[in-house]
């Protein structure tokens, strides 16, 4: 095909990249052959041009179409080269999760660094018996081919399991023995299979460490060979080891470990077995402390210790040997502490009495100075002496390392002898199975001769891989016929050349090691020499002398020279060896050595490395003597190369399967992927080169079929023909071209690489061009509709807007005319209004202001006169005051100049006095004063004459004035003294005042603060109230929002309490359903244990060939009840303890019942003393037979038999007297010896089980009484009724009637009616006989009656003494026994288990309010309340043995009875034989009045004993089912086998009741184990176990069973038997059958149901086929012989139908519908899980398709309510769940509510395994299942991923009645039942 039509626009290709790898771009244009360059554009939407290689011009690689992409297979993508690999790798391991991918015949492994649920018993499960590529790849496929090519080829095997350190190769290997180990089982018993597992917990603890890669790393190699039988079960194993890293004991790198034994016995120092070993922390030793990493994240060295020693005595190796084991290990460490110190250069010595040699020598037992001297010293041996040379420090420290190792490797290479020992095969091997865990490719920077020898062995098995690669191509290629070339593939045989052929570099290594002066450089030398320039794989470093370069498959690898020789000499001192073997103190240590004295082990010398084990399987080498000196000189290169060879022959004796681990990142993230180590890690695996020879083949394959299917739309309907495989050929000559491309084999298609992606191109171009056409008609439809449609709605629209327009406006015209009349009347209104409005306003505001303007000139006025007035005395009072203060002033100026003038005139008077002008004119002034003075006088003394008579009048006035003033001024002093003390008291008031003043100021301002704080505080109280007032109304709101809480709190109390209710309902009803479950398994167990154990009883009667002894009658008197748990009456006592110990565990569930167990006791004491009793009665009876024998020539032999019998009944009645004093010794001091309170208080064991038997007793007392009254009539009547011989009638006729008489009414009835047919004098009684004998059997019968009733009325006597004192009590207890007879009829209606605990529950109730009132009663006097129980407890044996005593008595009479009925009727007989015919003719025969009518059947079978085993084999062993089931009634065999108990029952005879029912049992086990693959057999005894079940509960006698029946039917209950027990025998029969059935049911339905529901494509084209790779894989596309669904449904009609015909239960068979519709849908589902093909959008559509075609099954056959569709649901949401949309939050929401019957996991792993078919579906983004996982995070559901496919539903059988009555059942002759009879 020619690049430019691959090489388009948009076409995508990868390009190398330095980071990535490889990196995905787009063509921008088409590529035309001659361009150089590409336009390409990245991902990240970078443009870039891509220059092509100038010189091959060759293309980047093509991508595969986006459907390819994540196969499970590599090798079916169409493009096969490097970057596809890698990207699906990526692909499938990131965004899937699924960490297994198949590369053609190789898994490869990614380790994901993270614990996943894909190894559990349910995965191993479900691949078991799957082929390879029907289920996603998983290291249990690989494990499941390798086991079936085993059991299928019976040829060998081998699992290669390969890888770096740290990719998961061990864990791998022991998840595939794991597999075999849970696959196959073990032989024996012996448990192998687990000592193969536990031997890696020992091999990781010695072989394992800690390293920078890898926590717990291999470091060894080894090939485990899984042994097994011829019928393919584990019978051993064998391990061979190789290449153990023995430098990591001496030397850790950086962050790395020593082994992980040493830190465990370190962190076991401080056990007390361990305190010898003196170990200390492992930072104290050099050989643990030298990589600073002691610890390991995660692990507990100490728990990991036990777990080894745990490990170590599973697999024999004993605690001696294990502390001799911790004893060496112990001491390599101890001996890696001893130091050197120097005394020159060329010579050293110990420190003398060095702790750490003190210790290694102690734990050795070695001397001290021995191994010190030879620590430091070396013996050399010449040809005639021999030297002890001292070594140097460094010699000696290098010396005391090779010491170390070479210790711990003999030790590795002991315990894997013994463990190989204890696993050991100890019968012959048929076939292994080997699996190889071994090291992969190693280069470091640092490369010596351990990579070296990892990387040759590598070689080795990547050859073999090749060739078998190689081999399996042409396989396919010849078995299909199709013309095939050689396919040149890379060939490593030149390399494998260069290291171990003739001069090759190990063939030089060994002849240097042999030159005495051999060194590195010497040896590097001589490689340059032989191989520089010579062999193309050889090269030299530039820059170095002492390396070498190999071109290995995988890569170029640079090693170093430097040590290659002294590792491959691997040199230990011998004198240090022979110290060691001289210890005779530690006797392990030499056995370490003993292997080398005969023959030297490959693996006892190593590179300081790993080493080989010697044991092999194929051509194991014989040792010949004189070889153990030449095999000890042997270096390690040559043994390894000889160890590898026998590998290599091993493996290609076997089938190779390949398991190639890569590690994705040197981080240990969990799913974080590192491309370019993956790549390194595919490069050096082989896997590349898989892809490589399958790329230069064939690669694709595709079926004629799947071809068809795929590609049926590039065909037209003229070129589809009837014959697939000419169409198929037709079709490709059109599309390809080129018939190179493709070849056509016998059933398969072959293309080339690239063709299928080219088909895809062509078909994905068709379909888009097809979806292009239909979109576009129907586009085109869509729119002329939507156009049609909104044309016609505008049409529409328009019509009614203008329609409503045109309302609209007539409207508005008729509103406009309205609007103008109302405006005119309104505006007139308005106007007037107005106008009415403002005259009125005016004439108020005119009065108004009127008003106003004379009140304001009224007040003016008023103003103005009062405003004069104030002005006349304001004015008045201003002139007042300005007069007077001008007057005042005045008169001052007048003073102040008077005063100023006469201070003048003064001054001007003392001027002139001093002058005499002054005097004169003083004395011109004097005579005129004079002359004034004396008129003045005279005028005075007139006036003194005038005032002296008014002075006279005065004095008289004076006078009386004076006394009158007198008084006043007496009056005014006292007046004074008031007023001074007035003042007094005024200045206190004053006082008082200023203090009250102050007071009132303090008070003021007290007043002032007081009402500041009031109104504060009155503030602060206002808004206090209305805060509070707002919190009220808050509180208001909040009460209000709380009763409404509380009342939605309430409603969602109760609507929770409900569903609580409903869930806890739920919850019982699943506890019950687990109850059930668990005890329906524990009796499947029983079952499968009771099958094994009959097989081995069969094997040992075949090789024993001993009869069986005979069965044991039992005494048919014991009743039913007497007996719990005893089903047959045939099994011997030798077989009836194995039985009952192994029905014991079917009743586990059960609690223990006390009194069950004391009844159990009770009645094994019984039957020994009845055996004892009747091997008495037996030796008696023939003692008396003897006797009898002799007697009888003496006697006749009617009356020896008489008093035969009588001694015999005599003897009897003592032997059961004896018996019952013996039983009532030993219960009375039984309760005498445990008197304790806890033992006899009401409620324990011993006072229930006296209680019960008391009740009991008391019952079958009235019955006794009432059977003693009809006994005594019938007494009387036989005394009666016996007449003359002339007057009997036929003796053979009353016979035989007698014989027909079963019921002891009708013999009552016959003898009362023979006495009164044959009544004779009575004188005639003597002679009944010639002898009289018959007269005196008569007579001996009657003083026999007479005593036994004398002996009944004096024990009635005092049993009534005794009641009478007990009558109270027993009142109490009758009323109590009425309440519990209603709770028995309770506790009959429910489950055995539920009965029991019911019953104690009501016991111990009743008991403890019984007790209490007896507490209260007597709680001042405990000791009276201790008596009245012990005399209470007494008064209850007494009662007891006296009612067991009558019991007896009146069973006996009534045995006894029957038995001297029965001589009256022989002596009769025997009498009629004596009378003449003549006698019989003269007297008239009246016959014996009878009641009995004819053909009246009761519903009874009447058969004889010895028949028992004839009826269970005709009518259970040899009936086939399909006869009865579609001539006859179903269920008739039930209803016959009832008929017969009842009739047993009617005789009352216990033993033939057992007999038959165990017999029925055994016979139906019977014919369940031979027939038990047959559906129809298995469903047939289901139906009929049911029924037969149904039948002893509806005839039972109990109310609850008895509602439905009919009076007639109610007739027919058992009367004399409770079959409770066997009852509950049947249910578990039941269960067992039903078990049987649901696994016949599944190993029918398995094979079809993942072809019919999955594979099967019942809507033709709707799901496509992909491209398959190299395997096999079931295709989805029906082939002829394939199931389909309607097979299942065809199936699924034919099992109802059965069961329909057979009868079965509507109840049953909804179970069974609902088991078989749960196998469907786990099964379904689990494929679907495990199958990535599946998990697409078409197959969820054909999925509920096909789970509607089942619904529509249930719904025809009206079983939707037996809850089978709910079975289906997990089914039905996955398939919704890859039908739905998976893109945004919502669809991640509607998936988390939808999904609600799927867990978690399986919601995870089905979004991670979707894929589209076809390219127009999208894969599921990584961002949207985080979003699912981060929404159901919360979800608590299993994280099983699996459904179990096993689980059996419990099963339940309720009761349903039968109409049939009886007997109307007719037998047909067809069964073969002739001998029994109806009755």
């Amino acid at each position: 095909m020619a690049a430019s039509e691959l090489y388009t626009k948009y076409a995508r290709v990868w390009i190398p990249d330095p980071e990535e790898v490889w990196k995905s771009a787009e063509l921008l244009k088409d590529y035309k052959p001659g361009d150089k360059v590409l336009q390409l554009r990245l991902e990240e939407g970078k443009d870039l041009e891509y220059s092509l290689d100038p010189k091959t011009k060759e293309l980047p690689p093509l991508r595969n179409p986006d459907i390819l992409v994540g196969e499970n297979d590599l090798t079916a993508l169409s493009y096969l080269h490097e970057p596809a690999v890698l990207h699906n790798l990526k692909v499938r391991f990131i965004d899937s999760k699924l960490i297994y991918t198949y590369c053609g015949i190789v898994l490869v492994a990614i380790n994901p660094y993270e614990q996943l649920p894909i190894y559990g018993e349910d995965i191993i499960n479900a691949y078991s018996g799957q082929n390879m590529g029907d289920m996603d790849p998983h290291i249990f496929a690989v494990a499941e081919e390798a086991y079936k090519q085993m059991a299928r080829d019976e040829r060998n095997q081998s699992i290669i399991v390969s890888g770096e350190s740290g990719a998961g190769k061990t864990v791998s290997a022991k998840y595939a023995m794991r597999y075999f180990a849970t696959v196959s089982g073990s032989a024996s018993e012996a448990n192998v299979e687990e000592k193969v597992l536990a031997s890696n917990p020992i091999m990781e603890s010695i072989g394992n460490a800690k390293t920078t890669r890898n926590d717990n790393s291999s470091r060894f190699g080894k090939y485990i060979e899984i042994g097994f039988d011829k019928r393919y079960r584990i019978i051993g194993a064998n391990m061979r080891t190789y290449l153990l890293e023995k430098s990591r004991v001496v030397f850790q790198a950086e962050e790395e470990r020593n082994y992980h034994i040493f830190y465990q016995l370190c962190a076991s120092a401080a056990l007390p077995e361990f305190k010898t070993l003196r170990l200390g922390n492992a930072n104290y030793f050099h050989y643990t402390k030298q990589g600073g990493s002691p610890v390991i994240d995660g692990v507990d060295d100490a728990k990991e210790m036990v777990n080894t020693r745990q490990a170590c005595t599973l697999l024999g190796i004993s605690d001696s040997y294990q502390m001799g084991i911790f004893r060496i290990l112990a001491g390599i460490l101890h001996l890696g502490n001893v130091e050197f110190a120097s005394r020159d250069s060329d010579s050293c010595t110990v420190p003398p009495k060095h702790e750490p040699l003190t210790i290694f020598c102690d734990l050795m037992g070695v001397e001290y100075e021995e191994m010190a001297h030879w620590l430091c010293h070396r013996k050399l041996a010449t040809a005639t002496e021999t030297y002890i040379k001292p070594i140097s420090k460094l010699h000696a420290i290098n010396a005391r390392d090779a010491l170390a190792k070479h210790i711990y490797a003999n030790l590795f290479n002991w315990i894997v002898d013994h463990v190989n020992k204890a696993l050991h095969a100890t019968v012959k091997q048929h076939s292994f199975i080997g699996v190889l865990d071994i090291y992969g490719f190693e280069t470091f920077e640092i490369n010596s001769f351990e990579q070296f020898c990892i990387n040759y062995a590598n070689e080795k098995l990547q050859q073999q891989f090749n060739m078998h690669v190689f081999k399996l191509e042409q396989e396919e290629y010849m078995k299909e016929q199709i013309p095939w070339t050689l396919i040149d593939f890379y060939d490593n045989q030149p390399c494998i050349n260069l290291i171990e052929a003739k001069m090759g570099v190990l063939d030089l290594l060994d002849e240097e090691c042999k030159m005495p002066k051999g060194s590195d450089d010497s040896w590097a030398q001589k490689l340059y020499n032989t191989h520089l320039n010579k062999c193309a794989l050889f090269e030299k470093p530039r820059m170095s002398n002492k390396a070498f370069i190999i071109k290995h498959f995988a890569d170029k690898v640079e090693y170093q020279c430097e040590g290659f020789l002294e590792k491959n000499k691997d040199t230990v001192y011998e004198e240090q060896i022979r110290v060691l073997k001289s210890s005779k103190k530690f006797k392990l240590l030499p056995e370490l050595f003993q292997d080398e004295e005969k023959v030297l082990s490959p693996t006892s010398a190593a590179p300081s490395g790993r080493v080989p084990l010697s044991r092999m399987p194929v051509k194991p080498a014989k040792a010949r003597p004189g070889q153990a000196s030449k095999e000890h000189k042997k270096t390690v290169g040559h043994q390894f190369r000889n160890s590898l060879h026998l590998l290599m022959e091993t493996l290609n004796a076997t089938t190779p399967h390949y398991v190639r681990c890569i590690k994705p990142n040197d981080f240990k993230f969990p799913f974080t992927f590192d491309e370019k180590r993956a790549v390194q890690q595919l490069r050096a695996c082989g896997v590349l080169e898989t892809i490589r020879i399958s790329a230069a083949g064939f690669p694709s394959r595709w079926t004629y079929q799947e071809f068809f299917s795929r590609y049926r739309v590039l065909m037209k309907q003229k070129d589809v023909l009837g014959d697939r495989k000419q169409t198929c050929k037709n079709v490709l000559e059109k599309l390809i071209q080129d018939k190179d491309k493709y070849q056509f084999g016998k059933t398969k298609i072959f293309f080339r690489a690239g063709q299928v992606a080219y088909l895809e191109k062509i078909r994905a171009d068709k379909l888009r061009a097809a979806c292009i056409r239909i979109q576009k008609t129907i586009r085109g439809w869509l729119m002329r509709k939507k156009y049609m449609r909104m044309r016609k709605a505008a049409i529409t629209i328009q019509r009614h807007v203008r329609g409503y327009q045109a309302r609209c406006y007539a409207k508005f015209l008729r509103r406009t005319r309205a609007a103008i009349t109302i405006q005119k009347f309104q505006r007139m209104y308005v106007v007037r209004k107005r106008y009415q409005c403002m005259r009125d306003a005016t004439i108020a505001l005119q009065a108004l202001l009127r008003g106003y303007m004379v009140r304001n000139k009224y007040q003016m006025m008023l103003r103005e006169h009062k405003s004069v007035v104030i002005q006349k005395h304001v004015r008045g009072w201003l002139a007042r005051r300005r007069y007077r203060r001008t007057l005042q002033a005045i008169v001052y100026l007048q003073c102040c100049y008077r005063r100023m003038m006469a201070k003048r005139e003064l001054k001007k008077l003392k001027i002139e006095a001093r002058s005499v002008e002054r005097y004169k004119k003083l004395h011109i002034g004097l005579e005129n004063k004079i002359m004034q003075l004396q008129r003045k006088i005279d005028e005075q003394n007139k006036e003194y004459k005038s005032l002296l008579e008014k002075m006279n009048n005065l004095e008289i006035t004076y006078s009386t004035e004076t006394e009158k003033l007198r008084s006043d001024v007496e009056r005014l002093r006292m007046s004074e003294e008031e007023a001074k003390n007035a003042t007094n008291r005024v200045l206190s008031l004053q006082e008082e005042i200023a203090k009250l003043r102050k007071e009132l100021h303090q008070t003021q301002s007290e007043k002032k603060s007081i009402e500041e704080r009031a109104d504060k505080y009155k503030h602060e109280t206002e808004q206090l109230v209305s805060e509070l007032k707002e919190q009220n109304s808050l509180l208001k709101t909040e009460k209000e929002e709380l009763n409404r809480r509380i009342h939605d709190q309430a409603r969602e109390i109760t609507e929770s309490m409900e569903k609580k209710l409903v869930e806890e309902t739920k919850q019982l009803e699943l506890d019950l359903n687990d109850e059930r479950l668990r005890y329906q398994n524990l009796l499947n167990e029983f079952s499968r244990l009771e099958e094994r154990y009959d097989d081995l009883k069969d094997e040992m009667n075949l090789m024993v060939s001993i009869p069986k002894p005979g069965h044991k009658r039992t005494d048919s008197t014991h009743s039913s009840n007497e007996s719990e748990y005893t089903f047959s009456s045939e099994i011997t006592e030798a077989e009836d303890l194995p039985l009952r110990m192994e029905q014991e565990p079917s009743e586990k569930k059960a609690a223990l019942d006390m009194s069950l167990f004391l009844k159990l006791q009770k009645r094994v004491s019984e039957l020994e003393q009845e055996k004892q009793s009747l091997q008495d009665e037996l030796d008696r009876k023939e003692e008396q037979a003897l006797r009898a024998k002799a007697k009888e020539e003496e006697r006749p032999p009617i009356r020896g038999a008489e008093l035969e019998y009588e001694s015999l009944k005599r003897q009897e009645l003592e032997s059961e007297n004896k018996k019952l004093k013996n039983e009532l010794n030993e219960l009375q001091k039984a309760l005498t010896e445990t008197r304790a309170p806890e033992v006899t208080a009401p409620g324990a064991p011993a006072y229930r089980v006296l209680l019960d038997q008391l009740t009991s007793v008391s019952e079958e007392l009235e019955v006794r009484k009432e059977e003693v009254l009809i006994l005594r009539s019938q007494l009387v009547s036989q005394k009666e009724a016996i007449q003359p011989k002339h007057t009997m009638t036929d003796a053979t006729i009353l016979l035989e009637d007698v014989q027909k008489m079963k019921d002891k009414g009708e013999i009552a009835q016959a003898y009362i009616g023979l006495k009164e047919t044959n009544r004779q004098s009575p004188q005639d009684y003597h002679m009944l006989n010639e002898d009289g004998e018959l007269w005196l059997a008569y007579e001996g019968l009657k003083q026999a009656n007479r005593l036994l009733e004398s002996q009944l009325q004096s024990q009635k006597k005092s049993h009534e003494n005794e009641l009478e004192s007990l009558r109270g009590e027993i009142q109490s207890l009758k009323e109590e026994n009425n309440r519990q007879q209603q709770l028995l009829a309770q506790n009959l209606q429910l489950p055995p288990e539920a009965r029991i605990e019911a019953s104690l529950q009501h016991e111990i109730t009743r008991l403890t309010n019984e007790n209490l009132f007896y507490e209260e009663l007597y709680a001042d006097d405990p000791k009276k309340y201790q008596l009245y129980r012990i005399s209470l407890y007494k008064r209850m044996i007494d009662l007891m043995e006296q009612l067991e005593k009558q019991d007896k008595t009146v069973r006996k009479l009534k045995k006894q009875l029957k038995v001297f009925a029965k001589k009256i009727g022989e002596l009769e007989v025997g009498q009629m034989e004596n009378i003449s015919p003549g006698q019989i003719i003269d007297e008239p025969i009246r016959p014996v009045n009878i009641p009995r009518k004819e053909k009246d059947f009761q519903g009874m079978l009447e058969y004889k004993k010895e028949d028992e085993q004839k009826l269970v084999k005709n009518l259970i062993l040899e009936l086939k089912p399909r006869g009865v089931a579609v001539n006859l009634i179903p269920g008739l065999p039930a209803y016959i086998l009832f008929m017969c108990v009842r009739h047993a029952d009617y005789l009352n005879d216990d033993q033939k009741v057992r007999s038959l029912l165990t017999s029925t049992i055994n016979g139906i086990k019977k014919v369940l184990k031979k027939r038990g693959d047959d559906f129809e057999t298995v469903s047939f005894w289901l139906s009929n176990t049911c029924r037969f079940l149904h039948c002893l509960k509806q005839y039972s006698g109990e109310e609850g069973f008895m509602k439905h029946n009919t009076p007639r039917q109610n007739e027919h209950c058992l009367t004399n038997f409770d079959l409770a027990e066997y009852r509950q025998v049947l249910s578990d029969l039941a269960i067992q059958i039903y078990q049987q059935l649901v696994r016949v049911l599944e190993n029918i339905l398995q094979p079809m149901i993942v072809s019919g529901m999955l594979e099967h494509e019942t809507i033709q084209g709707v799901s496509g086929v992909k491209p398959t790779g190299l395997r096999k894989r079931t295709s989805s596309i029906a082939d002829e012989g394939t199931y389909t669904l309607d097979s299942i449904i065809r199936q699924l009609n034919s099992f109802h139908s059965v069961m329909c015909q057979h009868g079965m239960d509507p109840e049953l068979i909804k179970q069974v519908v609902k088991q078989m519709f749960y196998i469907i849908g786990a099964v379904t589902l689990n494929n679907l899980l495990l199958r990535k093909d599946m998990c697409s959008w078409s197959k969820g559509m054909q999925i509920r398709y096909n789970v509607s075609q089942l619904e529509e099954w249930l719904r025809d056959k009206n079983l939707m309510n037996s809850g089978a569709k709910e079975t289906l649901e997990p089914l039905i949401q996955a398939a919704q769940l890859l039908q739905v949309k998976k893109k945004t939050d919502e669809d991640a929401e509607a998936i988390c509510s939808m999904c609600n019957a799927l867990t978690t996991a399986q919601i995870v792993k089905v979004l991670n395994l979707y894929t589209p078919v076809n390219e127009f579906e999208e894969r599921v983004l990584v961002s949207f299942i985080r979003t699912i996982q981060v929404r159901l995070r919360d979800r608590k559901d299993s994280p099983q991923l699996l459904m179990d496919a096993k689980h059996i539903f419990p099963v339940t059988f309720p009761f349903n009645p039968s109409s049939l009555a009886l007997e109307t059942i007719q037998i047909p002759a067809s069964l073969g039942l002739g001998f029994i009879s109806r009755v």
